[in-house]
């Protein structure tokens, strides 16, 4: 048995490690919410209640971090809403302030949870060889928080770069329905279910695949036009209505790597 820390135990951070106990693993799981507490505790999550910060981080981070082997770090960027000035100066000083604790602590393996926002729109297909550029604040403080954990010689770290996420309550056509001259109406998506993110980070820990760079996305790319309208239709949906003018954005994110590394097999039904 390993015993795994989760930093974040949000949208994929709690089901991911009610997955890693079902698979015999030990989990500490960190959240920041007084709250949330008691729904760690009554998934067989060790709770801890932690805070990071730029300049300071919760004197719990210690015993969170304390006989695990292993941190998975899944704290993305809060770059929206009013505080998004605020966020976008400190996320990186968060990652910096964390190492030092890694450091000091027995976890040899990272795996940090990223996005293909790291890259640009200029490429038509992506692979982990393609040279990052990122056009957005996110993928700018994603792609300079996962340079300072890889770099670092006390531990080795994994970088799993998601794509858009979409799970049985989250799924972007809920806020693009009904909406009119969407943008971009024949340019790929680039998806991955929660179901798959779960299985993939599983594997990495299975395989021992550390040190790697993978993109995570689903080898299913229709237009976003096509995809979003029939998505809409199957959710009895208003329609959403795309301009006519050709997208400029051609990208398309390319998996291959992580299904051919891990042997797996992704679940297109989910899509």
């Amino acid at each position: 048995m390993t015993q795994i820390s989760i930093l974040g135990c949000g949208w994929l951070g709690l089901p991911l490690a009610k997955k890693l106990i079902e698979k015999g693993h030990s989990v500490n799981g960190s959240t920041t919410s007084e709250n949330k507490l008691s729904i760690l505790t009554e998934s067989g999550i060790n709770p801890f209640l932690v805070t990071l910060e730029s300049e300071s981080i919760s004197e719990s981070i210690t015993g969170f971090l304390a006989k695990s082997e292993m941190l998975i770090i899944d704290i993305p960027p809060k770059l929206r809403g009013n505080n998004a000035d605020t966020e976008k100066k400190v996320f990186v000083a968060k990652i910096k302030n964390l190492i030092p604790f890694i450091e000091q602590s027995t976890v040899k393996k990272v795996l940090f949870v990223s996005s293909t926002s790291v890259y640009g729109n200029e490429n038509e297909i992506v692979t982990e060889q393609t040279t990052p550029n990122p056009d957005t604040e996110s993928g700018k403080q994603l792609l300079l928080a996962e340079a300072l954990l890889q770099h670092n010689q006390d531990f080795e770290t994994t970088i799993i770069r998601f794509g858009g996420l979409i799970g049985e309550d989250r799924h972007p056509v809920k806020s693009l329905s009904g909406k009119e001259n969407l943008e971009n109406p024949d340019a790929p998506v680039n998806l991955i279910h929660q179901t798959d993110c779960i299985c993939l980070i599983y594997e990495i820990i299975r395989q021992s695949k550390w040190g790697e760079v993978f993109n995570a996305v689903a080898p299913f790319h229709p237009s976003r036009e096509i995809y979003y309208t029939g998505k809409a239709i199957a959710l009895n949906l208003p329609l959403p209505k795309f301009s006519p003018e050709q997208s400029q954005i051609k990208k398309t994110i390319s998996g291959e790597k992580i299904e051919t590394s891990l042997t797996y097999q992704f679940d297109l039904k989910n899509y």
